[in-house]
């Protein structure tokens, strides 16, 4: 029997069937409209949390989406056409050798291939996001730790510097922690106040975040210290301190000499989280074979056997050193020392004590309360004063509602003095939780309080230090104050 000479000579219930992937892989146009379609679908999955988190209203997640639609809309006007195409192609037998499976393979190869170079960028980009600042604050319950972190000395790096550890290990244990804070926002579990790291038990070692940067055996280290305080007075009479500090080093003694030194471990029993309240300390020197053991005056030292040993890290004391909370006194101190509240203003410091440790409702509140407050505090006194001094009035209002506005968050439970900082021994215990006489060993050796195995002070709380102005550091304070 002689074959027809044309597949349209074959009755239609004798004709091959068609399957829709031969007709599909029949034409390339077919093939490209539907890998736009996967494309734009990849790259709207990709797109979607930016849009949640930036809305569309940002210019380029706008331009971004329109990109995508577009794509999207070239893809579905391509397939159909195709398809019909293909159809014809195989209905006129014009096909090569290549089978139907040979050449959807090839096209899943090519579509795959360029969704996962589109897929990576993406994920690298969301890596990068994850990393930011804005990323780590993104939930309200971490703004007090924002706006803490803006005013610190870190301020210039990531958070993760610090919060992610070393390796592959220390991501998976870092976004699992988050997982679970996120968790716990989503059902409105979160304690408030939030925990510090040190608290929750999350911080990483210092070895991996702390001596990136800073060096353990750094050979002398002696720093200059200027406190300045004003007085609750008419004048706000400034009280000076001048500190040599012996910071030191492993190599050289000092401070960190004493606690980080060349074979150096100390590790300590706390009864709370917080590592506030330190009953037992042990001290042990591998390098001179020296080890004691100092209890606290009226703590009975078998109750503490069985309790955990903590070893010694920097962040033990420098436990706020990328989110210090500022007690309101230091605060104004500060602001009037750099020039930002005039200290011809009089009673200020008086003032603005009692306006920062007012409550407020809220942060709102707050923002519109303090400047009010301070403004009808003025209103008592002389007129000829809140004349003259109007504009340092409204400016001191400013900054004292920009100062709470970092230190209190009414609404999350932070207060003054919520977060202890421990460099040091002014507003929180800090070096006193160790360095207060009561710690003995069985001999009667105690852990010093003597301040001169710290520092060194030129002057404590003097008027007009004759030592600041052999430095030269009178007129600096001079210019400070006038805002220059």
């Amino acid at each position: 029997m002689t074959q027809p000479e044309n597949a349209r000579d074959v009755a239609p219930s004798t004709r091959p069937s068609r399957p829709v992937i031969a007709m599909f892989t029949s034409h390339w146009l077919a093939m490209v409209g539907l890998g736009l379609v996967l494309t734009a679908i990849v790259l709207w999955a990709c797109l979607l949390p930016v849009q949640l988190r930036h809305g569309e209203d940002n210019p380029y997640v706008g331009v971004a989406t329109i990109a995508v639609g577009a794509i999207l809309l070239l893809g579905v006007v391509l397939a159909p056409i195709g398809l019909l195409l293909g159809r014809r192609r195989l209905a006129r037998g014009l096909l090569g050798g290549q089978t139907a499976w040979g050449r959807l393979l090839a096209f899943l190869l090519v579509t795959t291939a360029l969704n996962l170079v589109i897929a990576s960028q993406a994920t690298l980009r969301v890596a990068h996001a994850m990393e930011s600042r804005q990323f780590c604050t993104s939930c309200h319950v971490m703004t007090p730790e924002g706006r803490a972190f803006e005013q610190g000395a870190h301020a210039g790096i990531l958070c993760v510097d610090c919060h992610v550890g070393e390796g592959a290990i220390g991501l998976v244990k870092s976004k699992l922690q988050g997982s679970r804070q996120l968790l716990s926002v989503l059902r409105g579990s979160v304690a408030m106040p939030i925990q510090g790291a040190i608290e929750a038990g999350h911080m990483v070692p210092s070895e991996q975040t702390c001596e990136g940067c800073h060096w353990k055996a750094q050979p002398a280290a002696a720093n200059l210290k200027l406190i300045q305080r004003y007085a609750e007075d008419e004048a706000n009479t400034p009280k000076t301190t001048l500190l040599t500090m012996n910071v030191g080093g492993r190599l050289m003694g000092g401070i960190h000499g004493a606690h980080h030194g060349e074979g150096v471990e100390i590790r300590f029993v706390a009864t709370d989280a917080r590592r506030q309240e330190i009953p037992l300390v042990e001290y042990h020197n591998s390098a001179t074979g020296e080890s004691r053991t100092y209890v606290k005056d009226g703590v009975d030292a078998a109750a503490l056997e069985s309790q955990p040993r903590i070893t010694m890290q920097c962040f033990d004391c420098h436990n706020r050193a990328a989110h210090a909370f500022q007690p309101p006194d230091q605060a104004v101190d500060r602001a009037i020392m750099l020039g930002r509240i005039s200290a011809s203003l009089p009673f200020v410091k008086k003032k603005a004590m009692e306006i920062l440790k007012a409550s407020y409702a809220s942060s709102a509140a707050a923002a519109t309360e303090i400047p009010a407050a301070l403004t009808a505090a003025y209103g008592s006194e002389p007129p000829e004063v809140s004349r003259e001094h109007a504009a340092e009035i409204a400016q001191a209002g400013e900054v004292l509602a920009d100062i709470y506005s970092r230190n209190v968050f009414p609404e999350l439970g932070v207060t003054w003095g919520t977060y202890p900082d421990n460099r040091g021994h002014q507003a929180s215990p800090g070096c006193f939780r160790c360095h207060d006489d009561e710690h003995a060993t069985a001999s009667g050796d105690t852990i010093t309080q003597n301040c001169f195995r710290c520092h060194y002070p030129a002057a404590v709380g003097e008027t007009k230090p004759e030592v600041l102005q052999l430095l030269g550091v009178d007129k600096l304070l001079i210019e400070l104050q006038k805002g220059k």
